[in-house]
């Protein structure tokens, strides 16, 4: 079961692995300007808070969660190859809104299928999957960083679409848990290495089948307030993806160094969702990582306003563990404490394309005609989302379904 997991998250996040540091660059090559860039990954942005949880809701619905994961990485490996057909701004426009569209559920899928396995009897912890992804990020933009020095820009393509035609062919094998998460009117035996999950959330009653499954996630108990943290605090990392290897390029950064710092980010966040995560949270609460989490991402865009030297970079670049990772642990907790099991999908499909797309998109398209006139200064204002979380992730305390089992036995 575990080693079915590993195999999908590895060549899901290899590809975008690939893809992530040089794409914006690749724009720019092909002649787009910093807000013709903007509007091009915004609008890829943007269409994933429709097609993600589209998507999302198609696998709830369809039963068929792993066949629809295949689909979409099947159809998201033919449709990469445009992004070295052509090179106008049409046309870039309408690749990045047909990938990112395949791309927006596929995550919060694999994520559903994973949390259901490791829920199960001998389950595994989570982490250990979302881990392993993450190191093959961090293996699949080495390897594009020598890529693209050796071949140029457009090198990184090929690399994406055979990962993801890979995924495709593993997605099928990768058990279907996702509607077993929870037995009604009776608890189910939990593996302890995992993210637990509040006893309020496996007996709760069944969520209406009705026709708004949004409106029925909106009325869970502190969703909407965890959305509007993810969505800040993550928000904030749009700015980095789109503009940072631009910058650093400016700067002199060669194309190793740059998948060098790149890697950093990313082998930090291996390291908090394999060892430093569930330890984390076990001490301070998911509140309070959450916390956290954005009071790093505060100091990592400080940082990033400030200078481009590349030793700077890479210690900053480290902040991303805690900035991104450790929040992302903290949501997973507190969702499988909020969320009905049959809704498991449309949330996860929510947390990553509607709460963190939006802001995402909205930042993205600020972004181009901000950097084009403002400069490396503009990552101020990512610093102010961050500290804008911090109240409002203050008021999620109580939901950690950690938090109950420990006061239950003081």
């Amino acid at each position: 079961m575990l080693p079915r997991f590993l195999l999908l998250y590895g060549a899901m996040f290899g590809a975008y692995g690939v893809a992530a540091p040089f794409l914006p660059p690749l724009l720019a090559r092909d002649g787009l300007s910093p807000t013709a860039i903007g509007i091009v990954l915004a609008a890829g942005t943007a269409v994933r808070l429709l097609a993600g949880p589209l998507g999302g809701r198609l696998a709830d619905r369809s039963g068929r969660a792993p066949l629809v994961l295949a689909g979409l990485s099947a159809a998201a490996a033919v449709v990469a190859f445009g992004y070295g057909a052509g090179r106008s701004f049409a046309w870039l426009l309408l690749v990045s809104v047909a990938h990112a569209s395949l791309l927006a559920p596929m995550t919060p899928v694999a994520d559903a299928l994973a949390l259901g396995s490791a829920e199960a009897v001998g389950g595994f912890s989570y982490g250990w999957v979302r881990g392993a992804g993450s190191a093959a990020f961090v293996g699949g933009t080495l390897v594009s960083g020598q890529l693209v020095g050796r071949l140029g820009l457009g090198a990184f393509v090929g690399a994406n679409a055979a990962l993801l035609l890979i995924a495709a062919f593993i997605a099928p094998i990768v058990p279907n848990r996702m509607a077993g998460r929870r037995d009604v009117g009776g608890d189910i035996p939990v593996a302890e290495d995992r993210v637990r999950v509040a006893p309020r959330a496996r007996l709760g009653p069944a969520a209406p089948a009705g026709p708004s499954p949004i409106k029925t996630l909106l009325g869970v108990p502190g969703f909407g307030r965890l959305m509007l943290v993810a969505a800040l605090v993550l928000g904030s990392h749009a700015l980095h993806d789109g503009f940072s290897v631009i910058r650093w390029q400016a700067a002199g950064m060669s194309p190793t160094r740059i998948s060098i710092v790149w890697s950093l980010s990313v082998v930090s966040e291996v390291a908090m969702f394999v060892l430093l995560g569930r330890p984390i949270l076990r001490r301070i609460g998911a509140a309070q990582a959450l916390m956290l989490s954005a009071a790093a991402g505060a100091l990592r865009w400080g940082i990033s306003a400030c200078t481009a030297a590349f030793p700077v970079v890479a210690c900053s670049e480290c902040l991303h563990g805690l900035s991104f990772a450790l929040l992302h642990l903290a949501v997973m907790r507190l969702l499988g404490a909020m969320v009905p099991a049959p809704l498991a999908a449309t949330a996860q499909a929510f947390y990553a394309t509607v709460a963190t797309g939006a802001m995402s998109s909205l930042v993205t398209l600020a972004s181009g005609p901000a950097y084009g006139r403002l400069g490396p200064s503009v990552f101020w204002a990512m610093t102010l989302l961050c500290v804008a979380a911090l109240p409002i992730a203050l008021r999620l305390r109580g939901f950690d379904p950690e938090e109950e089992v420990g006061a239950t036995h003081r």
